[in-house]
């Protein structure tokens, strides 16, 4: 049960993200044309103001077509009509007609001839799969609410829409956690995890955690004590209804997800106020967002390269956030968020901070950057994002096995 709640948070995160880049689109004129809840094909689905609205079959958070994301170029029309040029020749006339009008911008024109295209195959029989879709996407492209076409600002709060809202709803979270489950941690036990070593030794929640191998111990250095035992016995003396009482001897156990020794318990913090909770989520979202940045930057080096997650070791650390009771799985999920937002705003296309960039770099120049160079940095792009992947998976594997 805890790896679909897990699962389920990750698809809201996604999901999010989408509908920040949605409900951003549709405010500056950039009408979206589709979107989805999951991924298709689609369960249920509807059409309303030229917008398809649907629930998919893959549960992955969530998806938003925004119309011509892209300039629309003449080797499209090979590229996306080839077979239906193949099975019908006399398209080839008109193909290269309309090939001509988007060589030379003229994108009037370009709308006349598709139309010209579209009719004359169905006049000779092509299957609509077969050129329906790609007829779509090339009239979005040519239409006014095109994204290529918008204002640069309007195409930077569209696509900065998607990682800001996961960064707000990180903020929203932790602050969500600081005034109800605490900051400061207390020694009080708040959740005992079922068939954990604490457990074993009979701990229960409510006790509190005075001392460790007979030294006392403060409620802020009750898991680093326990992190640096490295597995070695340890004896936990703790307050119960007043009365001091010593556990069995127990052996802490190493965590996979991020190599510390736990005894399977957590401990409840003392809750913050609302100025307090919003000041501390906020500089604990620049915290986690300097060590994210320092690791992707360090992705050369072992020791940083250790530290990326892949999707199983995410899903995982979401998993067992759980277990430890709703404010730790919050605050995972709120991490989660931060790095997600972290991610895509990176300068690489396709992800959307190489949107933004490449934005921003057309406004200064004064007009578009050729779409072979967007082709080529996308290529780049793919590549180091599939990078992170494989390091991440890597990692992931790595942590499976006990390394």
């Amino acid at each position: 049960m805890s790896i679909v709640i897990a699962l389920l948070g990750l698809a809201f995160l996604v999901l999010i993200h989408e509908a920040g880049h949605f409900f951003v689109s549709l405010a500056v004129g950039m009408r979206p044309r589709k979107f989805y809840i999951g991924f298709p094909p689609a369960l249920v689905k509807t059409k309303r103001n030229g917008i398809e609205y649907g629930i998919g079959a893959i549960p992955l958070g969530g998806y938003v077509r925004i119309p011509g994301m892209h300039r629309p170029a003449a080797k499209d029309v090979d590229l996306v009509f080839s077979r239906a040029l193949h099975a019908a020749p006399e398209l080839v006339g008109p193909a290269e007609r309309l090939k001509r009008s988007l060589a030379a911008e003229d994108y009037e024109t370009a709308k006349l001839r598709l139309a010209e295209f579209d009719e004359r195959a169905k006049e000779a029989g092509v299957p609509p799969q077969q050129i329906e879709k790609h007829v779509q996407d090339i009239q979005d492209a040519l239409s006014p609410q095109a994204y290529w076409r918008a204002p640069v600002w309007k195409r930077v709060a569209a696509i900065s829409a998607g990682p800001l809202t996961n960064l707000v709803f990180a903020v929203v979270l932790f602050a969500v956690v600081f005034m109800t489950a605490g900051w400061d941690a207390t020694s009080r036990v708040a959740v005992v995890l079922h068939g954990r070593p604490a457990a074993a030794a009979g701990l229960h929640s409510g006790d509190r955690v005075i001392e460790i191998n007979g030294q006392p111990v403060a409620a802020n250095q009750i898991s680093n004590r326990i992190n640096a035992s490295h597995g070695r016995a340890l004896t936990l003396g703790v307050l119960r209804s007043g009365k001091l009482i010593f556990l069995p001897p127990v052996h802490p156990k190493k965590d996979s997800s991020d190599g510390r020794y736990r005894l399977g318990f957590s401990l409840a913090g003392q809750p913050l106020g609302f100025g307090g909770a919003i000041w501390q989520s906020v500089k604990t979202t620049g915290y986690v967002a300097r060590d994210t940045v320092k690791a992707l930057g360090g992705i050369l080096h072992s020791k940083e390269r250790g530290q990326i997650g892949g999707p199983v070791g995410i899903s995982r650390t979401a998993a067992d956030a759980v277990h430890y009771g709703w404010a730790s799985y919050l605050s995972v999920l709120a991490f989660i968020s931060l790095s997600l937002a972290l991610l895509n705003l990176l300068p690489l296309l396709p992800l959307d901070g190489g949107h933004i960039a490449f934005s921003l770099l057309e406004g200064i120049r004064g007009r578009a950057i050729a779409r072979e160079i967007y082709e080529r940095v996308s290529a780049v792009g793919i590549a180091i994002v599939l990078l992170l992947f494989v390091v991440g998976l890597s990692n992931d594997v790595g942590r499976l096995g006990g390394g």
